[in-house]
């Protein structure tokens, strides 16, 4: 029987997590996940595969989702309320155009000097009705897809078993997954899942996680770490529509409340898509 160990949500896409005990599991993943995202001057999503300093950006969420925080080594902290009624503008999105709402000047001028390069902050409206792909349709904030990615320790422990001494062990915060579970004794057994509960929400497989340059991205310094994990990944995770993967996505079948220590209840299982 597997367990949740870890539970983590992202308030900024490709900004650092929080990490908690319990949280909130909306249509759209673990509340708060992904709200809020970093765009340039034209409305184009940054990440940490050319903006790697994101990851030092520490966002709080404070007051249920009204006010925003964000710090990040030698810069004054900033806070202000979110705005979720302003004048709509448009974003991309992996090429795709999603409506958003921009958090404000100082938002924007406090990202700008952390990453050196002009930046604003844009928030999911309230009716953003993003549908994601998947074997299971589903929704989600500003992920790159599906609401939740889960990673077992045994799929973590078996890569960075694979890796060699001269290799210090990745955390399971260099893959940026919102659910980490233990107890299973082979790995990779979350690309089996097909449907299974945790606390009183459910969810539903939609594909693997295929891994990007994120994961060459040290997510305490925000420094470019590489070649791991993809070059060991390379060697024995290849997935046959191309990529690298490791962990899997599932869209949310219910709303709930999940907690570290929860069960995992399977009622259905597939098989590899690897």
């Amino acid at each position: 029987m597997a367990t949740v160990t870890e539970l983590r949500y992202y308030p900024i896409k490709g900004c650092a997590g929080v990490r908690v005990e319990r949280a909130e599991v909306t249509r759209a993943g673990l509340a708060h996940d992904r709200t809020f995202m970093v765009v340039d001057e034209q409305g184009v999503f940054r990440s940490q595969r050319r903006d790697p300093l994101l990851a030092t950006v520490h966002p709080t969420v404070e007051n249920d989702g009204d006010r925003l925080s964000l710090a990040a080594p030698g810069v004054e902290p900033v806070a202000f309320a979110v705005d979720t009624v302003g004048p709509r503008r448009k974003v991309e999105l992996f090429g795709v155009p999603y409506p958003a709402i921009d958090q404000g000047e100082e938002a924007a001028a406090w990202l700008s000097r952390v990453l050196g390069v002009p930046s604003r902050l844009v928030r999911v409206p309230p009716e953003h009705d993003r549908s994601t792909d998947g074997l299971t349709p589903g929704t989600s904030g500003f992920a790159d897809s599906s609401a939740m990615h889960l990673l077992s320790q045994a799929s973590l422990d078996d890569f960075n078993a694979r890796t060699g001494d001269d290799v210090a062990p990745l955390p399971a915060e260099r893959f940026r997954p919102n659910v980490v579970v233990d107890g299973w004794p082979e790995p990779h057994t979350e690309d089996l899942l097909r449907r299974f509960g945790a606390g009183d929400a459910e969810f539903g497989y939609t594909k693997l996680a295929i891994r990007c340059s994120v994961t060459l991205v040290d997510q305490s310094t925000g420094a470019k770490a590489g070649p791991e994990p993809l070059r060991t990944l390379a060697r024995y995770r290849r997935a046959a529509a191309g990529g690298v993967a490791l962990g899997s996505k599932f869209a949310v079948l219910r709303p709930g409340v999940l907690r570290v220590g929860d069960e995992l209840t399977v009622s259905d299982w597939g098989v590899s898509e690897l």
